[in-house]
C-alpha cells in the first residue's frame, strides 16, 4: 500500500502554530492562554493588522490547496482542526473585530498582559521579571495604537466596560508595583517604578480619552445572524442553527430548574452549608477534597488520572495580584511546557460578600474543583497537552473544553460524589441553571435581541447571581460571541456522543475507555471526536 504523504500539511501546521503564538489575541479567559515567545509584547497597530491579514490569506490558500480525502480519519481530523483555527483568526480579524471596536480589548492587551505573567506562583526569576517589565513598558505604545484603531469605530457599551476596569487604575497600579518590586530579580526591580509610572499615565489618559468620546460612540454590539452562523459552522464546528441552540438551552433550563426544585424540597429541613471560618480551613479542605476526588475517579472506574499529574490547589490571593484581580480568571492551569507544575486557583478569605462562584467554593470547594481542576480543566488540558499528536496539543476550542468541564460536573453528581452533602447538590443544579441561561444570553446578544444591560438583568434575576458577576458575564459574552454556548451545548454534544458509543458498542462499551479518549482529545471539537471514535460523520456533513 502506498503511503499517503502529508508533509505539506505538517509544514503548514508547524508554520501556523508558530505564527499563532505571536499573533493570538489575549483574553481574560483561562482556556486560550498559550506559551508566547519570551520577548513577546502585544502589537495591534494598523500595519501589524494588515500583515496578519496577508499572512492569514496565505495560510488559507495553502490549506485549501491540500487534498486530504485519501488520508486516515485521524489525519483528516487534524486537517479540519487547522481549518477551524484559520477560521477563528478570520473571525477575530474581520468579524468580531475586537481590535477595532472594543476598548476592553486593549485593557486585555495592556494590563491583562501583565496580569497573565503574575499567575504562576513565585519565584520571579530573571527571565520572568524581564517579561513583566517588557509588558509594562509596551503599554504606552499599545494605548496609542488603540486610540487610532478605535477613533471612529469604538462601541459604547464595550467602552463603558473598559472604563469600569480602569476605575482607580493609577492607585491600583502603584499598589501592584509596591507589592511586586521586592520579589523581582534585581535589574527588573530597578526599572519597575519608571515603567509603572509610564503605564499609569498611559492608562489614565486612555480612560480620559474614552470618557470624552463615550457619548458619540455607536451602541450596537451584535454581530448578527449570518456572522454567528459562520462561527458555528466554520470555527466551532457545531451543526446547529441559532434557533436550535435556543431550544436546546430552554429544555436544559427547564430540566435544571425542575431538578433544583426536587433537591430543595428534599432538603427543606436541612441546615444551609456554613461558610468556612477562615482561608486556611478552606485551603486545607480543598486539598483534601482534590485528593478524594482523584481516589473517587479510580474507585468508581470513571476516568484515568495519570500518575505524573500534579495537583490542583487553592492559594491565598497575593498582594501584588489583588489590584489587578478583576482582569481575568484567577487560576493557573499551567501549559504544554509546564506539565510538572501544580494547577492552582487564587482565593480571597471566605465571606458572604463573595461573588457567585467564589461564594459556592467558600461553602464547599468541590463544585469548582470538579470544573476547574480534577477531573475538569486542569486534568483535561494537561492530558491534551501531553498528546502525541502535536497538532492537537495546540488547538483550542471552548466548545469541547468547557463542554467537558460542565459535563464533568453532572457526571460526578450522578456518580455520587456529592451524596454526602445534599446542599452541595443544590449548588450543582444552580450551576446548571446558569449554564443553560448562558445559551439564551449568548444567542440573543449575538443576534441583537438583548443589550448588555438586559442580559445582565436577566442573569441576575434568573440564576440568580450577584450583579457584578452577571455584568462581567454579559460583557464577556457580548464581546466573544459563541463562547457562552460552549458549556451547555458542548455538554449536550458529549452526552449524545456517549449515547452513540453505548448504542454502537453495546456490551463492549467501556465508560472509562470512553472518558480516557474524550479527555485526551479534549481540545478537539466533539463532532470531530465522534467521527474519529465511532466513524460517524453525519455532524461533519451538516456543517
Amino acid at each position: 500500500m502506498t503511503a499517503i504523504k502529508t508533509e505539506p500539511f505538517d509544514e503548514l501546521a508547524r508554520d501556523f502554530w508558530a505564527w499563532r503564538a505571536v499573533h493570538q489575541p489575549l483574553t481574560h479567559d483561562d482556556i486560550p492562554r498559550i506559551e508566547r515567545p519570551h520577548d513577546w509584547t502585544p502589537d495591534w497597530s494598523h500595519r501589524k493588522v494588515e500583515e496578519r491579514r496577508k499572512d492569514l490569506t496565505e495560510f488559507e490558500e495553502r490549506w485549501k490547496n491540500i487534498a486530504p480525502a485519501e488520508w486516515t480519519v485521524p489525519k483528516q481530523v487534524d486537517y479540519r482542526l487547522i481549518g477551524s483555527a484559520l477560521a477563528r483568526v478570520r473571525w477575530e480579524l474581520d468579524i468580531t473585530r475586537g481590535w477595532q471596536i472594543n476598548p476592553k480589548f486593549y485593557v486585555d492587551h495592556t494590563l491583562g498582559a501583565v496580569f497573565v505573567q503574575l499567575l504562576q506562583p513565585p519565584p520571579f526569576d530573571v527571565a520572568r521579571s524581564s517579561t513583566i517589565i517588557n509588558q509594562l513598558t509596551s503599554i504606552p505604545r499599545t494605548v496609542e495604537g488603540a486610540k487610532k484603531n478605535l477613533e471612529s469605530t469604538a462601541v459604547g457599551p464595550f467602552a463603558q466596560a473598559a472604563l469600569e476596569d480602569l476605575k482607580d487604575i493609577g492607585p491600583r497600579l502603584l499598589e501592584f508595583c509596591r507589592e511586586l518590586k521586592p520579589l523581582l530579580a534585581h535589574e527588573s526591580a530597578q526599572h519597575i517604578d519608571e515603567a509603572t509610572r509610564a503605564a499609569c499615565d498611559a492608562m489614565e489618559a486612555f480612560r480620559d480619552w474614552l470618557e470624552e468620546r463615550l457619548p458619540s460612540m455607536q451602541e450596537i454590539t451584535a454581530v448578527g445572524r449570518d456572522a454567528y452562523i459562520y462561527f458555528l459552522k466554520n470555527v466551532a464546528l457545531m451543526p446547529f442553527a441559532p434557533e436550535h441552540l435556543l431550544e436546546m438551552g430552554r429544555q436544559e433550563w427547564d430540566r435544571s430548574v425542575a431538578f433544583e426544585a426536587f433537591e430543595k424540597n428534599r432538603n427543606r429541613r436541612l441546615p444551609e452549608l456554613a461558610i468556612f471560618p477562615n482561608q486556611e480551613t478552606q485551603i486545607l479542605r480543598e486539598e483534601q477534597s482534590e485528593r478524594a476526588i482523584r481516589y473517587f475517579l479510580e474507585q468508581k472506574n470513571i476516568l484515568t488520572v495519570p500518575s505524573w499529574l500534579n495537583h490542583y490547589k487553592n492559594l491565598p490571593l497575593p498582594a501584588y495580584l489583588k489590584p489587578l484581580a478583576g482582569l481575568g480568571v484567577l487560576d493557573d492551569l499551567t501549559s504544554e511546557m509546564r506539565l510538572k507544575d501544580d494547577g492552582l486557583r487564587y482565593i480571597d478569605p471566605p465571606s458572604k460578600d463573595l461573588g457567585y462562584f467564589e461564594l459556592s467554593a467558600a461553602r464547599d470547594p468541590r463544585p469548582l474543583i470538579v470544573h476547574e481542576g480534577i477531573p475538569g480543566h486542569y486534568l483535561q488540558l494537561s492530558i491534551s497537552w501531553a498528546h502525541e499528536d502535536w497538532i492537537r496539543r495546540r488547538y483550542y476550542d471552548s466548545g469541547s473544553n468547557e463542554g467537558i468541564g460542565f459535563y464533568a460536573e453532572e457526571m460526578m453528581l450522578q456518580a455520587g460524589l456529592f451524596d454526602d452533602s445534599p446542599r452541595t447538590r443544590e449548588i450543582m443544579y444552580n450551576y446548571m441553571r446558569l449554564r443553560a441561561l448562558r445559551v439564551e444570553v449568548d444567542v440573543k446578544l449575538a443576534l441583537g435581541l438583548f443589550t448588555i444591560d438586559e442580559a445582565t438583568d436577566y442573569l441576575q434575576a434568573a440564576v440568580p447571581m450577584d450583579r457584578e458577576t452577571a455584568r462581567f458575564e454579559a460583557v464577556f459574552f457580548a464581546s466573544s460571541p459563541g463562547q457562552a454556548i460552549t458549556y451547555q451545548i458542548g455538554k449536550l454534544q458529549i452526552i449524545g456522543f456517549l449515547a452513540d458509543a453505548r448504542r454502537i458498542q453495546g456490551e463492549a462499551f467501556d465508560l472509562r475507555a470512553f472518558h480516557d479518549y474524550l479527555w485526551k482529545n479534549g481540545n478537539v471539537p466533539i463532532a470531530l471526536q465522534r467521527w474519529e471514535y465511532l466513524g460517524l460523520r453525519d455532524e461533519i456533513d451538516r456543517l
